[in-house]
């Protein structure tokens, strides 16, 4: 009994055992029948795909060429910086599209349907790129209208960005600020919104504000301030320079300070003077104030039944 059982289960694995090698069989010419059937198209298809290699590697070569010529010849006919890098951002842009295409037309890929697909997507590609396209025409308006170029110092009034331009590129324009960091700025914003150029102009006026105290000498402080515009260098003497009396504040007398500097020597003059005045005061013995508030009690008001003149509960 036991051993017709064990014979019975030893041909039920060898069956088994032969279903399986005979599907693993099937399977593998099948396999192998695939490959011999399509050795042709796989080989087509890398050569193919060696030649885009070969072409997207060459186009590279001419778009750096074709873009290095560009740039010396626009240099060559002292165009702006501005019009040189949006030009040059431009144009990297368009050549890649161009060698992307011929890539995929080389690979099989046709053209008329990249197109259609653009096409039948039209709507939702021309929202998604909406803002896209504002930015490039937000360039194109600042390389025509130059509200600045390379180089200027602005101040985006919405934001409150500020640096110096170091690139206006196709989409966005890039600031450099006092402490070395980029700000980029997409361009669309830049040409809708009001921003400051700070260094528009070969000369700025230099604006200052200082307080001294009502116990001070009005005109000595006013005398000393004429000297110092005097004194300093960088302070164009051939232009008028005022001192005058601003407002008469809670706690001081605000003086007003003008006079005209080189824009690129503003700030170095503006922190020569304002420590020239600190020191000079100081020898002088001219108050600058700082906020205060003096409290005078009168002794002689009725505090009422048990208030004494402090204004405490006796």
């Amino acid at each position: 009994m036991d051993s017709t059982v064990v014979d019975s289960t030893v041909e039920i694995l060898q069956e088994s055992a032969e279903q399986s090698a005979e599907k693993v069989q099937t399977q593998m010419n099948d396999f192998v029948v695939f490959i011999q059937e399509h050795i042709p198209n796989m080989i087509e298809f890398g050569i193919r795909l060696l030649i885009a290699a070969v072409i997207f590697f060459l186009g590279r070569l001419l778009i750096k060429w074709i873009r290095k010529r560009i740039r010396n010849s626009l240099k060559r006919s002292s165009a702006d910086a501005g019009l040189t890098q949006f030009t040059d951002s431009f144009l990297k842009i368009s050549l890649y599209i161009v060698l992307l295409l011929i890539v995929a037309a080389n690979l099989g890929i046709e053209i008329s349907s990249i197109s259609m697909l653009f096409a039948s997507a039209g709507v939702g590609i021309s929202l998604s790129l909406q803002q896209t396209l504002s930015n490039f025409a937000g360039g194109v308006l600042i390389l025509l209208l130059k509200p600045f170029v390379v180089g200027d110092y602005i101040i985006e009034d919405t934001n409150k960005d500020e640096g110096t331009v170091k690139e206006i590129q196709t989409f966005y324009t890039k600031l450099t600020t006092v402490d070395n960091k980029t700000i980029v700025i997409p361009n669309g914003i830049l040409a809708n919104n009001s921003l400051t150029n700070v260094t528009a102009k070969a000369e700025r006026q230099l604006d200052l504000r200082i307080g001294i105290s009502y116990d001070s000498d009005l005109k000595k402080a006013k005398q000393l301030l004429e000297q110092m515009l005097k004194e300093i260098p960088s302070i164009m003497q051939d232009e008028t320079l005022y001192v005058f009396v601003d407002s008469l504040g809670e706690s001081s007398v605000v003086l007003g300070i003008r006079g005209w500097v080189k824009t690129d020597e503003y700030w170095t003059t503006r922190w020569d003077l304002l420590e020239r005045i600190k020191l000079t005061f100081d020898e002088e013995g001219i108050v600058i104030p700082y906020n205060q508030l003096t409290v005078h009690l009168d002794e002689k008001a009725d505090h009422g039944p048990g208030v004494n003149s402090n204004g405490l509960s006796k």
